[in-house]
């Protein structure tokens, strides 16, 4: 058999293998788009409702204590703010337990498993989606017309996700093995809430003293970056700073490689212990 032959075979291989997992990819997103709102009368609507309820009441109850801050259209700067750290958070914890509840499959069906905590990550970025409507609503109640810095939302959806691809490969396949991974996140995830500006604004860590420590902390924080990313597209209407755009680079690509390079490592492991 000729080396061109062998070439041919491993590249229709590999083809039929990408289609497979894309075909298993989109049918998974379906099913978990018709569970989460099976038997809901207002259905899809909630992906509208929730982040408009929750900027309604984080405005009324916050709005006071940033009297001093200078932040400007705060209504939008809290709903963009919240749906993007949902979109990670919805996504992480998910994939968390993709593949611990993707068992039954996993013991039947041959597939490749990174599809399970990827799959999750597309499920929340489709739920995001709908959450734009809310964001399109506060817009023009508020009379904010969009400007072409809109494009930005693009590479920060883009760049987020490739980030909780990666955290969800590295989590899910380290919740296999330790249990005590899903609690362990659920607190990780509420510590980060806190650290990252989703409802304060950096101003008040200038205005209150705070040391330089603290602010390069959160600076560097990866969902500071892209929620600042997502923020400079729609609330402040300008291009994000070059260490905003490298830094969620770097923090998608450090994630990726961390998630990969450990769900390689153990998936071979996952059938016998899921």
């Amino acid at each position: 058999m000729s080396h061109s032959t062998v070439a041919n075979d491993k590249v229709a291989h590999v083809a039929n293998n990408f289609a497979k997992d894309r075909f298993i990819l989109l049918q998974l997103v379906t099913k978990d788009f018709k569970l989460r709102y099976r038997r809901s009368i207002l259905g899809v609507v909630w992906s509208v409702l929730n982040p408009l309820l929750m900027m309604i009441v984080m405005s009324f109850v916050f709005s006071y204590f940033l009297r001093g801050s200078s932040v400007a259209n705060y209504p939008l700067y809290l709903i963009v703010g919240n749906i993007t750290f949902s979109l990670m958070n919805e996504a992480t914890s998910t994939g968390l337990r993709s593949i611990i509840d993707a068992a039954p499959l996993l013991k039947k069906v041959k597939v490749d498993r990174w599809v399970f905590p990827v799959q999750k990550v597309f499920s929340a970025a489709f739920n995001f989606a709908f959450s734009l409507i809310a964001v399109v609503i506060v817009m023009l109640f508020f009379q904010i017309a969009p400007t072409w810095h809109l494009v930005w939302m693009i590479p920060a959806l883009a760049l987020l996700m490739v980030f909780c691809m990666g955290i969800s490969m590295l989590i899910g396949a380290l919740a296999v093995f330790f249990r005590d991974m899903i609690h362990l996140w659920s607190v990780l995830l509420t510590a980060w809430t806190y650290l990252t500006p989703i409802f304060w604004d950096l101003s008040l860590l200038t205005a209150s003293n705070a040391p330089w420590i603290v602010t390069a902390v959160v600076k560097a924080n990866p969902m500071y970056n892209y929620i600042d990313m997502m923020r400079c597209a729609i609330v402040y209407q300008a291009s994000p700073g070059t260490t905003v755009i490298l830094l969620s680079i770097f923090w998608a690509i450090v994630a990726l490689i961390a998630g990969l390079l450990v769900f390689r490592k153990t998936e071979h492991k996952f059938i016998l212990f899921i």
